[in-house]
């Protein structure tokens, strides 16, 4: 099978500039457009966004909006695509149902979230539920879990008397090598 390569260039855009897609079909609750501004704030861009040039050279998106929307004020990545109308409205409307297709590898997923840190609170609250929002293996019989799956964890709380005594415990714990979180009760 052939398949053609259909990105024509990346090239680094002010946000604003994007035209959204007139056909764009999602909407971003607050919980996702939190969740994203903490991503850019601890990590930045590190995908591009996806786009296609029209005749009169404006470029109009078809994957990205968010992004766009959130840092309207930054040169963003943006890969330019080769499609006409009727082929970005397909990869419009196919490519986040494509990527939510993609099954979990629960244990995979509970290592993988044991070694992710962040101070960043909804990123937090997404981290915290990415495992509870799996589906757990139900009995017929009589509905009730056939296994539940905890990840052994063994860890140490230490209760300190201000910020600046915590800041000091997890510098000095962070640079023997020990994986440690904040939290503030």
């Amino acid at each position: 099978m052939k398949i053609p390569d259909r990105i024509k260039e990346l090239r680094r855009v002010r946000a604003s500039l994007l035209q959204p897609h007139p056909k764009n079909w999602r909407t971003h609750p607050p919980a996702q457009r939190d969740a994203l501004r903490g991503v850019l704030a601890e990590i930045g861009y590190a995908d591009a966004l996806l786009a296609r040039e029209l005749p009169d050279g404006t470029l109009e998106l078809i994957d990205g909006h968010l992004r766009a929307e959130t840092t309207p004020e930054l040169e963003v990545p943006v890969l330019i695509v080769d499609l006409d109308d009727e082929e970005a409205a397909k990869l419009l409307s196919l490519h986040d149902p494509l990527a939510a297709l993609a099954e979990t590898d629960d244990d995979a997923l509970a290592e993988l979230l044991a070694e992710v840190e962040t101070q960043n609170d909804a990123l937090r609250q997404l981290l915290d539920g990415m495992l509870a929002a799996e589906e757990l293996p139900v009995d017929q019989d009589n509905d009730l879990p056939d296994e539940v799956n905890v990840p052994e964890a063994f860890q140490v709380v230490v209760e300190c008397s201000d910020e600046a005594q915590q800041r000091e415990v997890y510098e000095r714990l962070a640079a023997e090598g020990m994986k440690c979180r904040l939290l503030t009760l």
